[in-house]
């Protein structure tokens, strides 16, 4: 019998398959497909301050191997998910989920993880630095180690549950990004997010998605990922939970073995909204075939 189970900064989870934010929702859409409480616990939809209608259509653009979204964290705002969105999911989804946060400014992080931190189904924040600082000149959090740990900062000082800090892999050195969350505080790390890419249509001779370039994610970035959660579980004493490209039993696995803790699913989840539940099905035979009896037995194993 394979152990399955993990812990994740103090929350023991059934097994380490984690919807990635965004590709998600809130829940209750895909808890009418299967039972969503055979997942370890899901990441939901980034969620902001105030209401966004997100960006122009059209907003995907399709790959080889991957796909380039610019959604625009599209969202009702934290009073709306406080009110609405997280009772639906509450009547389906019986353990801890993650809120993703996402915010323009250090003050709008550290209200919405104020106003989120209080309910009781929340376990872990997940808090996303890729986005633009309208006070810092349009550059995302994510790519300076000041303003990461700044806003690590802010979010710890008004929260009681453990922090993950999300970041961007569109820089040239994650690892003193993810030294810097560590130190402000972070519980943990969360990588990677999307890549930045474009396509454009031969016919039009425009780029497909109205906003010019948009976050790549699937398959073809898995490489990367792996990279990336080696480097940083390497250099960090808090837990990472590594993303990019999951769609196999065999792809956590080996991020598993690469350093991470646990392992979200994102993409994989628009191309078949079954992915997750197919994933942690298959997880036993797939830890059978390379002799793992327990998956806390592989983390990180590969930089030994």
């Amino acid at each position: 019998m394979v152990n399955l189970k993990v812990d994740l900064a103090g929350i023991e989870l059934d097994n380490p398959i984690i919807p990635a934010s965004g590709t998600f929702g809130y829940g209750y859409e895909f808890a009418e497909l299967y039972d969503i409480n055979m997942l370890g616990t899901f990441s939901f939809k980034g969620t902001t301050k105030d209401p966004r209608f997100g960006n122009p259509t059209p907003r995907i653009a399709e790959c080889e191997r991957g796909m380039i979204n610019a959604v625009g964290l599209q969202n009702p705002g934290v009073e709306k998910v406080i009110s609405e969105e997280l009772p639906k999911l509450r009547k389906c989804f019986h353990k801890k989920v993650m809120a993703n946060v996402s915010g323009f400014s250090v003050e709008d992080y550290a209200y919405t993880c104020a106003r989120l931190d209080p309910i009781e189904d929340i376990g872990w924040f997940e808090v996303n630095v890729s986005c633009p600082n309208v006070h810092g000149g349009g550059m995302s959090f994510g790519t300076s180690p000041e303003a990461a740990a700044e806003v690590t900062r802010a979010v710890k000082a008004v929260t009681t549950k453990p922090v993950f800090i999300k970041l961007s892999p569109n820089v040239t050195d994650i690892v003193s990004i993810a030294k810097a969350c560590e130190e402000a505080g972070a519980d943990g790390i969360s990588l990677i997010n999307t890549l930045l890419g474009m396509r454009i249509d031969l016919r039009t001779k425009k780029p497909i998605i109205a906003n010019k370039m948009g976050g790549f994610s699937g398959p073809a970035i898995f490489p990367v990922a792996v990279r990336m959660v080696y480097q940083v579980a390497s250099a960090v004493k808090i837990p990472v939970i590594g993303m990019g490209g999951v769609s196999t039993a065999e792809d956590v696995i080996e991020m598993m073995m690469a350093g991470a803790v646990a392992v979200e699913v994102g993409a994989e989840n628009l191309v078949d909204p079954f992915a997750c539940k197919k994933i942690i099905e298959r997880l036993p035979a797939v830890c059978e075939k390379y002799g793992i009896k327990s998956l806390t037995d592989i983390i990180g194993c590969a930089r030994d």
